[in-house]
């Protein structure tokens, strides 16, 4: 198993000026960076890759989805600023070497309602739509796009594993998998270790092991055993990535209701849940 830390932990948006980052979840004893693209704008990619090659550390790559990043949004620019974002991410993954990039690909994060049914059919639509367009792109650069269940306080449109894998299905690329946040899986799912033998080795494809709280791993209240026994299980192969959220900016506090320190410190955090994490799957 692979352990992986986000850049999440320390800062938010991650740019160049974090390169350091590399070095300190190298030193940890991480195998892999999770750089959270918030904007791509302010990240050279050749610097990050190559001091990621020098220090022998991974790269995985997960996305920020705003509003107007939403490709179910009823605005037809959003859906297609949504869509170019996926695609630039797409490209930034194929060039770093991530075998994925995962997100809430479907719609923004914090977009919270109760519409009709009829709404709803057409958000969904434009979603697969989309994802059917994306699933050729990310076949096309070797990438696999991982759609990520949000609890519900953070969308209306996919709480669930039966939810993702419904849109993942209707869709039917192989470039379109799962991922798996257990934060939001300890709100959404009766029984997380049987959701991860629904999805199976073939969908599951990239994990983010985190506690019950967004705290340290291991300190709250999750089936941590229960869920390793189940990966063990279904042959799962990925990496398992703490994604929490140290230094929130005010509007990624406001979408993943982050309001107050979740540790002692960043450093206390991932050191310690990486401790965690190779006792649990040693």
């Amino acid at each position: 198993m692979l352990f992986g830390a986000s850049t999440f932990i320390w800062v938010s948006p991650f740019s160049t000026e974090n390169i350091d980052l590399l070095l300190k979840v190298k030193n940890m004893g991480y195998d892999i960076i999770e750089i959270a693209v918030e904007d791509t704008s302010i990240i050279d990619w050749r610097l990050i890759k190559d001091a990621a090659k020098d220090l022998d550390l991974k790269i995985t790559i997960s996305g920020a989805f705003g509003m107007e990043r939403d490709i179910s949004s009823t605005e037809p620019a959003f859906r297609e600023l949504g869509k170019q974002y996926i695609v630039d991410c797409i490209k930034i993954a194929a060039d770093v070497g991530s075998p994925i990039f995962g997100g809430p690909v479907y719609s923004a994060v914090g977009k919270t309602r109760l519409v009709s049914d009829e709404q709803k059919k057409q958000e969904r639509a434009w979603c697969v739509e989309t994802l059917a367009e994306i699933g050729k792109i990310a076949a096309d650069h070797g990438v696999v796009v991982g759609l990520e269940p949000l609890n519900r306080f953070e969308t209306d449109m996919v709480n669930t594993v039966d939810q993702a894998l419904s849109i993942v299905n209707q869709v039917g690329s192989s470039n379109l998998k799962i991922v798996l946040d257990t934060f939001h899986s300890n709100i959404e799912e009766k029984d997380i270790p049987a959701s991860i033998r629904k999805i199976g080795k073939d969908l599951l494809c990239h994990i983010q092991g985190n506690e019950s709280d967004r705290g340290t791993p291991g300190t709250g209240h999750l089936e941590w055993e229960g869920i390793r026994d189940a990966l063990v299980e279904v042959g799962y192969d990925g990496a398992v990535v703490i994604e929490t959220f140290g230094q929130p900016s005010k509007e990624l506090a406001r979408a993943a209701c982050i309001w107050r320190p979740l540790a002692n410190s960043a450093d206390e955090l991932a050191s310690e849940g990486l401790a965690f994490y190779k006792k649990l799957f040693s």
